[in-house]
């Protein structure tokens, strides 16, 4: 039998006593920030059940890692305590347990309707890295840039490309994204271009929050890497493609990529999504030892990115992936980032890269949409290449189960105009 909450959840919604996934808030404004999990429409204080007695495993009990205003001490804790607060959480709000069910004061409490609460950025993200981890993307931009004689490089069938990026200017969604200014390409005979970007594009992502770091000089193997991932949020790592253009040989990009990075409020764990674990793409060359994986997995997970342009009502689908489509998975990802010693932290974000798949219509971003701009797409007749001011680009990412849907909830932000 299907494992059920006493609260009543809608079949459609991200949100069932499956998934479980955490977030922080404030219940009202002015209101100091405290971690909850979302379930149905509602969000479950944990700081409240914590102050009820109610997590009196051996890991959990007596902790203040539910008092704090970001989950980066929960998320240090590790898989053991993690499983233990998820196996306390879905008895709590499974519909057989009374003790939250009939406790009419601790369910005022501690059930806050979602409509009603600021959703703010679920830890402190110490350090940020973006990954290059899809083939198709990778294949796509190479054919735009440098044409069809070698689109993709020969080291990155060898190890995960990354680089490091801006943890400062990431966002929670539905916060503007102030169009960025900056260099672009010069004209013939004229100094570079200078101002708002014009160029000003998505990528439809996913992203690791990192769980227990690991010591400075000490890598981690890839066969645990997994224990250090808490678990996944959808990401859009905003691109002025017109400046990175520009400005990225010979270091890669900067300012055309750090002016803002939009994450989803809800982190869906491992746990939640291991229902839907799926083969990854096989590697070819076989991979170096240190990235080769006992159990090579992805995790299927549809997505969608869908854009309401400026003054309009009605958003229009653009594209349609799925997390699936990853030739480098989030254990190797993470495993390669410690093999040099690099020590990461509680709460570390590592972007995917673009996640586009093998069809036209799942390509991550409008660079490949448009073919960096040689063709329009056409949103409800309306023609865009690029983002315009007053657009909104809004990700969601969900698992179909047996009954029950895992769901990210929305990953959303508009284009406002540059600063005069």
């Amino acid at each position: 039998m299907a494992l059920k909450s006493f609260i009543e959840v809608h079949p459609d919604s991200h949100f069932p006593i499956q998934n479980l996934p955490y977030g922080v808030f404030k219940p009202q404004p002015g209101a100091s920030p405290r971690p909850g999990v979302a379930i149905g429409d509602y969000v479950l204080d944990l700081s409240q059940i914590a102050s009820a007695g109610l997590f009196h495993g051996p890991l959990l009990n007596n902790s203040d890692c539910f008092h704090q205003p970001n989950l980066n001490k929960f998320v240090s804790l590790g898989r053991p305590a993690w499983k233990e607060a998820r196996a306390t959480l879905q008895k709590l709000l499974s519909a057989t347990e009374p003790t939250l069910r009939d406790n009419v004061t601790l369910r005022e409490k501690s059930l806050v309707p979602v409509s009603s609460v600021e959703l703010v950025l679920p830890v402190q993200i110490g350090d940020y890295t973006d990954f290059f981890s899809s083939l198709h993307h990778t294949k796509n931009c190479g054919l735009i840039f440098r044409g069809p004689q070698n689109p993709v490089l020969e080291n990155w069938y060898h190890l995960p490309v990354a680089y490091h990026g801006r943890a400062s200017s990431v966002v929670i969604s539905g916060t503007d994204i102030v169009r960025p200014r900056g260099q672009a390409h010069p004209a013939p005979g004229s100094p570079p271009y200078f101002g708002p970007s014009r160029k000003l594009d998505f990528e439809l992502e996913m992203a690791t929050i990192v769980g227990p770091g690991n010591e400075l000089g000490k890598p981690v193997d890839i066969n645990n890497a997994e224990d250090h991932i808490f678990g996944v949020v959808l990401m859009n790592d905003w691109s002025a493609r017109d400046i990175q253009a520009w400005e990225y040989i010979p270091l890669g990009p900067f300012l055309g990529k750090n002016f803002g990075t939009t994450i989803s409020p809800w982190i869906v764990t491992l746990e939640a999504l291991e229902p839907f674990a799926c083969e990854a793409p096989k590697q070819d060359p076989p991979p170096l030892p240190y990235l080769t994986e006992k159990v090579s997995k992805n995790y299927d997970v549809a997505l969608e990115v869908h854009i309401k342009p400026a003054e309009h009502e009605n958003s229009s689908v653009v594209t349609r992936s799925n997390l699936k489509h990853l030739y480098w998975t989030l254990t190797q990802q993470l495993a390669h980032h410690t093999i040099n010693g690099c020590n990461l932290r509680p709460g570390d974000l590592l972007g995917t890269g673009t996640i586009s798949g093998p069809e036209q219509e799942s390509r991550g971003c409008l660079l490949e949409l448009t073919w960096n701009g040689q063709n329009a797409l056409s949103l409800n007749g309306v023609d865009r290449k690029f983002l315009e001011d007053g657009d909104e680009v809004t990700f969601t990412g969900y698992c179909k189960g047996d009954g029950y849907t895992i769901g990210f909830g929305k990953c959303s932000g508009k284009i406002i105009p540059s600063a005069p």
